[in-house]
């Protein structure tokens, strides 16, 4: 027992010998805990709440325009208008949640088919299919404004009278033989007429009508807005890029990690002899890690379209682009985390949060359109961001080089030339 005590003792001494490493067991479950916790609970979400939506409102009838109002003072949304292939792009962009359409002729419509004198008007509603539940959202608030609107213009406005007037007239002068279901709708509409005669008289109480009709005023068609039409949603896309950076980056650090142990083992101070400036020595130590590590998200990719269907939907030379400038980006991170580190160790924990860290707040973990909307604009700061952003892009949104790559290769070549600048201001041969 005496042995097993002093093992004991010696290792838990050894492990507390080293702070850097105890504070960061320490604080990486503590950050990631208070990150989802406040993410997920009201006040994370309050913000976040904000549904952004376009609205292309091709009718401008009072209906319409009401329908856009009400849909614009919900606490729930962020309503912006919109021309209807504006709104189709800013959906397969992935920069709005949805689009709504109303056509033309919308209100009138709308109106009629309450009282059944015509076919029920139809409202396009685009939606992104990775964001089913806030295109969820909409559509029920959709719904509700619609109906109030309608039945408000059916029961108490200009083109209510006017079309209750129309249809009754109609019935009216229709020789065909009178059924029972053509005499309740005249009884129906004259009683309207009747009540719309005494609320504007003031004998109705002077309120605003917000009565049932007789009919659905509108009919919903969903678009699922994706690359191209015929072309389905994979969720394995988003997914498969989150965790291939998350892994490349992990294999950048276990690629500074060894080149921290080359400086303790003394490799340093042999190619310091050798005629090699540490540019080149970095600068090739950056080119072999990316390799190594466009072995890992090959692969993962790789498995991603055999097995699981993922489809590059949008520019193949733009996906390539994205995995060489991601490899290089974590290679050159996983260099300044070693020429920042004096240990490997010490290096090794404060890496890891780092790494978590990028990845979360990337939307690796969780998309980042569920962040706070402040949190949402902060971590366009972060290269991970770029890089799941531009590989959502070009897989199932269907971008092309121009529009969904380019922009963020651009910026992870940024990061790689930051990182080993930085790195190589850093660098030094030895431990001391």
């Amino acid at each position: 027992m005496r042995q097993v005590s002093a093992i004991v003792v010696h290792e838990l001494k050894l492990f507390f010998s080293d702070r850097r490493s105890v504070v960061v067991g320490i604080v990486t479950p503590i950050l990631l805990a208070t990150f989802f916790g406040f993410l997920f609970s009201g006040a994370g979400r309050q913000d976040a709440a904000k549904i952004p939506v376009l609205v292309a409102d091709a009718d401008g009838s009072a209906v319409s325009r009401a329908i856009v109002a009400g849909l614009a003072a919900d606490a729930l949304l962020s309503v912006s208008p919109a021309t209807a292939e504006d709104a189709r792009r800013a959906v397969r962009s992935g920069k709005v949640a949805a689009g709504v359409v109303l056509p033309k002729g919308f209100g009138v419509g709308a109106v009629q088919a309450f009282f059944g004198a015509a076919a029920a008007p139809e409202i396009v509603l685009l939606v992104d299919p990775s964001r089913a539940t806030e295109a969820g959202l909409v559509r029920g608030l959709l719904a509700e404004k619609v109906f109030r609107e309608s039945s408000r213009e059916a029961f108490g406005g200009a083109t209510g009278t006017t079309v209750l007037q129309e249809s009754l007239g109609a019935l009216e002068a229709d020789p065909s033989p009178p059924t029972d279901e053509r005499q309740a709708l005249k009884d129906l509409l004259r009683d309207v007429t009747r009540w719309q005669g005494a609320a504007k008289g003031g004998t109705a109480g002077g309120g605003t009508a917000g009565g049932p009709g007789t009919a659905v005023p509108f009919t919903l068609k969903e678009e699922p807005v994706t690359a191209r039409p015929g072309v389905t949603y994979n969720s394995y896309a988003h997914s498969f890029a989150g965790m291939g950076i998350q892994f490349l980056l992990f294999v950048a650090l276990d690629f500074g990690i060894a080149f921290l142990l080359e400086r303790r083992g003394g490799i340093w101070k042999r190619l310091r002899a050798a005629p090699l400036s540490r540019s080149s020595l970095l600068l090739g130590k950056a080119v072999a890690g990316a390799l190594v590590g466009l072995v890992s998200v090959g692969a993962t990719f790789a498995f991603g379209i055999v097995v699981l269907g993922v489809r590059v939907e949008g520019s193949v030379s733009g996906f390539v682009l994205l995995l060489l400038a991601s490899a290089l980006m974590a290679s050159s991170f996983g260099l300044l985390l070693a020429a920042l580190g004096r240990t490997p160790g010490a290096t090794r924990g404060l890496a890891i949060l780092a790494v978590l860290l990028l990845v979360m707040l990337g939307g690796g973990w969780v998309p980042a359109f569920v962040f706070p909307a402040w949190l949402q604009k902060v971590t366009l700061v972060l290269p991970t961001r770029w890089a799941i952003d531009g590989l959502d892009a070009v897989t199932w949104r269907g971008a092309g080089l121009v529009a969904g790559a380019l922009p963020a290769v651009a910026v992870l070549l940024g990061y790689t030339v930051l990182f080993l600048l930085v790195a190589r201001l850093r660098f030094r041969w030895t431990d001391g």
